[in-house]
């Protein structure tokens, strides 16, 4: 079964082979690394492991913290090896179709930013409304949500009034971003985590300015 791993490293020489080798000695195969972010001294890498059948995902814990300066946020169950540089593809496949281009987009984003589920949501005279989801999005709907319309992309707090419960009880991290106007907004969701970071929002808001140019009004 795969699992993807984030983890906190010192961004230093050799940190991140240490960590290879910790995981391959529990008999975890890397399949993909992606960074996320890097800061003075740190790094942020997703980690995108195999793990035979029987072992439990804590091991992948223990291997990558037994290495110095090494700290685990997430760990979550992965379906696929998935390509994280496939903007330039997503922003093709809905060019040529920009009819079907919002639902084009809102499929294939989640596949990007290695997020669980995408919605766009637009406001018309009764309120807020789903446009398109992306086929694993639930079907809990929402009204009139407090960050509507939306200036800036920006991580939404997951434990407010207005998530819908089950969002919750999954811990659900979520992060949006306007797509070409601020009443017409795209939300992503990670049940489980791990947070999106910084660098993951700038991402989301970049894919999504590109593909509200070509995105029919």
């Amino acid at each position: 079964m795969s699992f993807l791993i984030r983890v906190q490293l010192p961004d230093r020489p050799g940190t991140l082979g240490a960590v290879a080798t910790a995981l391959g000695e529990i008999g975890a195969d890397i399949l993909s690394v992606d960074v996320v972010e890097r800061g003075p001294g740190l790094a942020i890498d997703d980690l995108v492991v195999e793990l035979p059948s029987g072992r439990l995902p804590d091991v992948l814990i223990t291997a990558a913290e037994s290495v110095e300066g090494v700290e685990v946020d997430a760990v979550r169950p992965y379906a696929g090896v998935l390509n994280t540089h496939r903007e330039l593809e997503l922003v093709e496949d809905v060019a040529e179709e920009p009819a079907r281009g919002l639902a084009v987009f809102t499929e294939g984003v989640p596949r990007i930013i290695r997020a669980g589920w995408a919605v766009v949501f637009a406001a018309d005279g009764t309120g807020v409304h789903r446009l398109t989801a992306s086929s694993a999005a639930p079907e809990t709907r929402i009204e009139n949500p407090p960050w509507f319309p939306l200036a800036r992309a920006t991580v939404l707090d997951g434990e407010d009034t207005w998530v819908p419960d089950t969002w919750r009880e999954l811990g659900t991290e979520l992060a949006a971003t306007p797509l070409g106007k601020p009443d017409r907004v795209l939300l992503v969701g990670r049940p489980g985590g791990p947070m999106f970071r910084a660098a993951e929002v700038a991402r989301l808001a970049h894919l999504a300015g590109i593909v509200s140019v070509v995105l029919p009004d």
